[in-house]
């Protein structure tokens, strides 16, 4: 299984343009078997969702839809969306390519963002999700998280059902410390693969700087350079991951929750 993590830098509440970034860096890419983009990545993280979520079928899923059929990949990120009983969610899509020929067909599964950010004010407007959310691709287990998510082990607690974490960020510089160390936590406790995605730039509110990495079972990263649009590319190790936990069985001595 071989992943992509596409880390940018993110044009305030401009969709079209990020989303054309987000293509000329994913097709620059090694081929993936999937690709994963930083929380709202087609806006920035906004705490005023009114002006730019789209509704659940709007064209930032589209278009995610749209580069799943041309890569023949899976393609993973957040985005303010409205949802159809009028609450705004920050909905991570894990977006698979079509299972017809008519690329118009969504073939997707979403998790909606648990913890919000009460800090930023992110539960002045949003509506957090209340799924614990695990998609199989390609015969690999990924459980789906946002950013402030990850400092809550309990729900990220794997329940021997998952081998990947999928954790979409946009996380500051100045708790990059906190990143590194959790990703790391979450990977060697949960016996799996972490995929952390990242963004770098400015908005509004705060500076980013990356730290994109892919963090193996042993706690141990690949990291993407800082402050640079690039894209991180990694073959997982499933056998190594499936002997390490036949070995050492964490999963199968953890604790009841």
């Amino acid at each position: 299984m071989k992943v992509a993590l596409v880390q940018m830098d993110i044009a305030w509440e401009s969709p079209g343009k990020n989303r054309e970034t987000e293509e000329r860096l994913m097709f620059s890419a090694e081929k993936s078997d999937i690709y994963v983009l930083p929380e709202m990545w087609n806006t920035g993280v906004t705490t005023e969702p009114m002006g730019v979520a789209e509704p659940e079928n709007g064209e930032t899923l589209m278009w995610m839809q749209r580069m799943a059929d041309k890569l023949d990949a899976a393609v993973a990120g957040s985005v303010a969306v409205k949802a159809s009983d009028g609450s705004y969610r920050n909905r991570l899509y894990f977006v698979k390519p079509s299972e017809t020929v008519q690329s118009s067909i969504f073939n997707f599964q979403f998790y909606d963002k648990h913890h919000l950010f009460s800090y930023g004010g992110e539960t002045e407007h949003y509506t957090p999700g209340n799924e614990y959310v695990t998609v199989e691709w390609r015969g690999v287990r990924f459980h789906l998280s946002i950013c402030y998510d990850l400092r809550f082990p309990l729900w990220l607690r794997n329940r021997d059902n998952y081998d990947v974490l999928i954790c979409v960020a946009s996380w500051p510089q100045v708790r990059m410390q906190a990143w590194k160390v959790l990703l790391a936590a979450r990977a060697i406790e949960n016996q799996c693969y972490v995929l952390g995605v990242n963004r770098i730039g400015k908005d509004p509110y705060c500076e980013y700087s990356g730290g994109t990495c892919v963090v193996d079972p042993f706690g141990f990263a690949t990291v993407a350079p800082d402050n640079e649009a690039s894209v991180l590319t990694q073959t997982l190790d499933l056998k190594r991951l499936k002997s390490f936990r036949e070995k050492f069985p964490v999963l199968k001595e953890m604790d009841s929750i």
